[in-house]
């Protein structure tokens, strides 16, 4: 038994249910953190209760308590944990305050297995001051008088209650993942499940995270040197072939070779289709000679597409996947940075036309992503940096912890520091999947945020012809454009500007796009897929880690802010 661990066999006056996890605990003990390890091992959705009542609430907690009161914030927890607990397959990492509401901790205990995390006045108060830079909601526990006789005080009216939780971790020692693996093993413990329930890929090193979405479970592998092991990832997955993998010419010169004899030592029937790199290349008339190559092959339904490659090539892969007798299996294999940690998670398929960049697609989630950091070592220096800026926007938007990582790592990351770029990818390959499991045909609005820059990038790209930037490149331009747009409405904080712009540059990102025909730019940001009538919905930093969309931009002011960036 983990060290630290109480109650092992209270099992409570309510039948454990099946599928779902409930974690609880006071601030500073890893509920949310701890919350996506567990979902990860299991291969579940997580659903954090206070992610879900800022994102509905469209404004932090703080700032709902002096709104509109407490009363009015425990009402919108207490929905939000109704509605979590309605489907199996989750882990609810609920707020530490929650359990204190009667109507909350009866619908806890008799909705699933609830676990409390613990942890010394101590240990929580210096987990609050290293979060609280980036924070702001955690500061009050910090303020008015000695913080650790508060946190001490409010931790003691709350400790009846939470004892009465099924299972107790203390979490002073252990590491996420420690305490991730005992909550796992304590709720198999009591609930009498075995391993037959778990993930194919649930506790492997290889899994960042797992994409649920309506057609089922998409696990993301990510590790160094996993190509020449991309046979055996298939059969664990259940996929047993015929296979028919799609790439462009430079990825398949270096690539191909490594994936067929994978595949022909896991005894799999593959057959190849090589098109021109290049976003070109993303088109209806290169989705129709490849329907003419799978109609010429005889590919049916049951057989499964492999995009390996970049964000071209997983996404003309997955539009022909999608549609191709109304369906065929799809698996990404990325060989881009930006691939990796956006492009191939999340089921957006598309091509382009003309007029604008994806236009014409479908929500198409694949059945599993493969990412081989060590591709990444041919890269051109420039199309690695672009990839970067996926990852740096992840961190902007929803994670000032990866975002300090850049800050503080940037010259490992630019060396591809095998460790830390692995874990770096990893993390945001992790952003993605959550966001997308919780809003996968973006309709909530919570996976707008991913579009963080896109607005401007994609009318860059567009009107440009897809030959000057490239796809990060056009993002980073984005971002300095929402970012300007944002503190001139009093959205955006000037040091949170003032960061994004220095490491943007730190990774040799572009700024600004001197010499484009702004005209055309306008035109192809008109076309973007996220207007609402005829609004323009923006995505605009609150703070670090903290984004909100916006539908009230002026258009004068997106003009002066497209002439400064032209400039």
């Amino acid at each position: 038994m983990v060290e630290g661990v109480s109650n092992p066999w209270k099992v409570g006056k309510h039948s454990v249910s099946d599928n779902i996890i409930i974690i609880t605990g006071f601030s500073g003990t890893g509920k949310s953190r701890v919350g996506r390890a567990v979902a990860q091992l299991l291969g579940w959705e997580l659903v954090d209760t206070d992610a879900d009542v800022v994102r509905r609430a469209g404004k932090p907690i703080a700032r709902i308590f002096q709104d509109s009161g407490e009363d009015a914030f425990r009402q919108m927890e207490r929905q939000a944990l109704q509605e979590a607990c309605l489907s199996q397959r989750r882990v609810v990492a609920s707020g530490g305050g929650a359990i204190m509401d009667t109507a909350s901790r009866d619908l806890m205990d008799r909705s699933g297995f609830l676990v409390c995390l613990e942890a010394r006045a101590e240990t929580i108060e210096q987990r609050l001051r290293q979060e609280a830079a980036d924070k702001p909601e955690l500061r009050p526990l910090l303020q008015d008088g000695d913080p650790l006789d508060r946190i001490r005080s409010l931790k003691e009216q709350r400790q009846p209650v939470y004892a009465t939780a099924r299972w107790t971790v203390h979490t002073d020692s252990l590491s996420v993942e420690e305490v991730a693996q005992e909550v796992v093993r304590a709720w198999r413990l009591i609930s009498g499940k075995d391993s037959s329930t778990r993930h194919p890929f649930a506790g492997a090193p290889e899994l960042a995270a797992t994409v649920e979405a309506s057609s089922g479970s998409c696990p993301l592998l990510i590790g160094w040197g996993l190509l020449p092991r991309l046979g055996e990832l298939l059969h664990q997955a259940g996929i047993h072939g015929p296979l028919y993998v799609i790439t462009d010419d430079r990825v398949g010169a270096r690539y191909m070779r490594a994936a067929q004899r994978s595949l022909q030592a896991a005894e799999i029937e593959m057959h190849s289709f090589t098109f021109p790199n290049g976003e070109k290349s993303k088109s209806l008339e290169m989705a129709t000679r490849l329907y003419g190559w799978l109609a010429h092959m005889r590919a049916q339904r049951g057989h499964t597409l492999v995009a390996l490659g970049g964000g071209v090539v997983g996404d003309l892969t997955g539009f022909v996947a999608a549609t191709y007798n109304r369906g065929m299996g799809f698996v990404q294999v990325p060989t881009s940075m930006a691939a990796m940690m956006d492009a191939s998670i999340g089921g957006k398929t598309a091509v382009n036309l003309p007029e604008a960049k994806n236009l014409v697609g479908a929500f198409y989630q694949p059945r599993l992503v493969v990412a081989d950091v060590a591709t990444l070592r041919t890269l051109p220096q420039r199309e690695t940096m672009e990839g970067w800026a996926e990852a740096i926007k992840h961190g902007l938007i929803l994670d000032a912890g990866l975002f300090r990582t850049f800050e503080e790592q940037a010259d490992q990351l630019l060396a591809l520091e095998p460790e830390l770029t692995t874990d770096v990818i990893r993390r945001s390959m992790a952003i993605k999947a959550r966001v997308v499991s919780e809003d996968e045909l973006e309709t909530t609005g919570y996976r707008t945020l991913l579009n963080y820059g896109h607005t401007i990038g994609h009318g860059l790209e567009a009107a440009t012809e897809y030959g000057t930037f490239l796809h990060g490149e056009g993002v980073s331009i984005g971002m300095m454009g929402a970012a300007r747009i944002g503190q001139r409405m009093g959205v955006t904080p000037k040091e949170v500007m003032e960061r994004q712009e220095a490491i943007l540059r730190r990774f040799n990102l572009p700024v600004a796009c001197p010499g484009v025909d702004l005209e055309r730019v306008e035109a192809a940001m008109s076309l973007d897929k996220k207007a609402e009538g005829a609004s323009m919905r923006w995505v605009l930093l609150e703070g670090m880690g903290r984004a909100v969309v916006r539908s009230d931009v002026p258009q004068e002011l997106v003009r002066q802010v497209l002439r400064e960036l032209a400039g």
